[in-house]
């Protein structure tokens, strides 16, 4: 009933407005006078329909964020001026002004951290069996959650979450004195940077199966040439000289993608695609999930 009591919100907004639950997002790129007169009428509005529908927003947690090198980094008011943050929790994940993930490294890392202190102090009886699987369902959904978003691309972001990993296998009995490859074959694990990059081909997946709410061609462009090798889904990657866009989904996943075979993209279900081609890929093809 509420979702159908908001659903005219975005009524009369020309610039790109997203809902969830209570939440709401109002974002548009800035580049002229024009522009910002556009977005600040869009508050207006979203204020004229909170007052007549007795629906208002809590003015204390509405913010602004501004992203782009040359943003003017503007005032919008909306019945007092907006505080801009640099920094701002969006479901979960940390959105930062400069688009870098290093703070939701850190938070995710704090997180499965303290788990792992809890199931160390209040587990007695630590054997693999019982330790993997509250690593798996205590632990792993902190540092693996959306990645498709965040996935670090710094190398010192990349060591803080597999840290936690490391910080895992040696709770194991016996396993302190194994090498941390030797720690993940005998636990049948991946590392985390695998996991990200495997998450990242089967959110793709699911876009070119029809199974996301976010159609492929949304974020991706198709390949129109018929006369290379491989699959029929082929994107196109294009250069980039941004070092934040280089590490984005749309561009850091290119290269993975078209390497994989028709007969992984002819599968009609997400467990086949993970079971039967991307862990034959793993064991396969040294490297295809580590940078």
């Amino acid at each position: 009933m509420f979702l159908i009591f908001i659903n005219d919100m975005d009524c009369g907004i020309t610039n790109w407005l997203l809902k969830f639950t209570d939440d709401a997002k109002l974002s548009g790129k800035v580049q002229s006078d024009l522009d910002i007169i556009s977005l600040q009428e869009d508050l207006q509005r979203l204020f004229d329909w909170a007052k007549e529908w007795q629906m208002e927003f809590n003015i204390d947690k509405c913010k602004v964020m501004h992203i782009g090198n040359s943003n003017k980094n503007l005032k919008y008011i909306w019945r007092r001026k907006l505080e801009k943050v640099q920094e701002e929790k969006d479901l979960g994940v940390l959105i930062t002004n400069d688009l870098k993930a290093s703070s939701q490294c850190v938070q995710a890392c704090n997180k499965a951290n303290r788990v792992l202190g809890m199931i160390y102090r209040t587990i007695n009886y630590k054997t693999k069996d019982v330790l993997l699987r509250l690593y798996k369902s205590c632990v792993c959904p902190h540092v693996e959650y959306c990645t498709p978003v965040w996935s670090p691309c710094y190398q010192k972001d990349k060591l803080l979450i597999e840290r936690v990993q490391h910080r895992f296998t040696r709770m194991i009995p016996c396993f302190c004195k194994l090498t941390y490859g030797e720690r993940l074959e005998h636990l049948g694990l991946w590392s985390l940077e695998g996991r990200q990059h495997r998450a990242d081909i089967i959110e793709v997946f699911k876009m070119a199966k029809g199974w996301s709410a976010i159609p492929l061609e949304s974020m991706f462009e198709l390949s129109t040439t018929k006369n290379l090798r491989g699959h029929t889904l082929k994107l196109v990657k294009y250069r980039s000289t941004l070092e934040v866009r280089c590490n984005f989904l749309t561009e850091r996943l290119i290269n993975r993608w078209n390497s994989l075979d028709q007969q992984a993209l002819d599968v009609d279900s997400v467990n086949c695609f993970k079971k039967n081609h991307l862990h034959r890929l793993r064991n396969t093809r040294m490297g295809f999930f580590v940078d």
